[in-house]
């Protein structure tokens, strides 16, 4: 009977040591996963934050000939150039 509950304890600790080092794995390979995640994401938003300064340049100059055309059209002289 001890013998018998020495192999059944024996049998759970290693089933429990397997079992750790899956969960291990699988804590490691969603770790990478994240990690690949957050750098996509950061390679993303840098990509958007450099379409953003360019936009924000052509805003910025139609803003100006907006600016110049509103300008001449508030002329109340009535002599337009």
């Amino acid at each position: 009977m001890r013998g018998v509950a020495v192999v059944a304890g024996g049998l759970l600790l290693l089933g429990g040591t397997v079992l750790i080092a899956v969960a291990d794995l699988q804590r490691v390979e969603a770790l990478a996963e994240a990690r690949a995640a957050v750098v996509e994401a950061e390679e993303r938003l840098d990509a958007a934050h450099e379409v953003n300064l360019r936009l924000a340049g052509q805003l910025t100059t139609l803003r100006t000939a907006i600016a110049e055309q509103e300008t001449l059209l508030s002329d109340t002289s009535g002599l337009l150039p």
